[in-house]
């Protein structure tokens, strides 16, 4: 065997022992869900499921009862749906008109205002929570989902605008120019040609927004109310629920459950995602 074979089989033989390494929690995660407690007691964390069951599945979403215990992630879940879609959306569109704006149509003191949202970027979560809660307050949206909407994309819109003006930043100036001389302005610029040439930049923002924002639990337990929690805050509520016997299985499904839509998003995009970052999503 060569030695370009040899480096080549330690390569993979290192490779697939880190991915065995970080996919052995998500496997013990879903083996544990699938099966009952008492196989989940008597058998090891790796051991499969004997008589597979969506029992524990059905208890973590809250469409199955044990006596009196009905509780579940689904309306929490719907919570988060019904904060992410629009907070992702706003925050990405803010985010793109304010990269545009910083890159193709600078103003004096244009650097300035883009360093110091840059602050935003970098600031700890915790040093906002007072004055945004008494921003709530005065907006009378204090723990509710149009609160958490309104917090959301106030936090993202740096990350955002870092995304979106360093991608066009790349963009030739020419394009603009050429179109002013045809007449465009600029809105007729911004949707004609730049947003068509966004899509990598879309991708990536749109994917980093959903996850950060579906994954929050800071602003979540803090700004929501009973009947706005997110389903982070529904997770830990239902994990640590007091009772005489932990349901360790339930527990393992009501995480897989909370992890769903992060994890397909990153498999059914998870290529464009990366092609957003080398086509300069993070460069400059």
């Amino acid at each position: 065997m060569s030695r370009h074979a040899v480096q080549r089989a330690l390569l993979w033989a290192a490779l697939l022992l880190f991915a065995a390494w970080f996919l052995t929690p998500l496997y013990v995660m879903v083996t544990t869900s699938l099966k009952d407690m008492d196989q989940v007691r008597a058998g090891s964390l790796l051991s499969l499921p004997t008589s597979p069951s969506l029992e524990a599945w059905a208890r973590a979403w809250g469409s199955a009862c044990t006596g009196t215990d009905c509780g579940g992630l689904k309306p929490f879940f719907m919570n988060s749906v019904l904060m992410v879609v629009p907070a992702v959306l706003v925050s990405t569109a803010i985010g793109s008109l304010n990269g545009y704006v910083l890159s193709k149509w600078r103003f004096r003191g244009s650097e300035t205002m883009f360093a110091l949202m840059l602050f935003g970027v970098f600031m700890p979560m915790q040093v906002v929570l007072l004055p945004m809660s008494q921003v709530l307050g005065w907006l009378g949206i204090a723990s509710s989902i149009w609160g958490l909407i309104l917090v959301h994309v106030v936090a993202g819109i740096p990350s955002t605008t870092l995304f979106f003006r360093n991608y066009y930043v790349g963009l030739p100036d020419e394009l603009i120019k050429a179109a002013m001389l045809d007449g465009a302005g600029f809105w007729k610029i911004f949707t004609r040609i730049v947003l068509p040439l966004s899509t990598p930049i879309l991708v990536v923002t749109l994917i980093w927004q959903f996850t950060n924002i579906w994954n929050d639990f800071l602003y979540g337990v803090v700004f929501s109310g009973a009947d706005s929690k997110p389903v982070t805050v529904g997770l830990n509520n239902l994990a640590n629920t007091s009772s005489s016997v932990k349901e360790y299985n339930v527990d393992m499904a009501a995480a897989l459950i909370a992890a769903l839509p992060t994890l397909f998003v990153y498999v059914v995009a998870g290529k464009y995602f990366v092609r957003g970052l080398t086509a300069g999503a993070v460069k400059g």
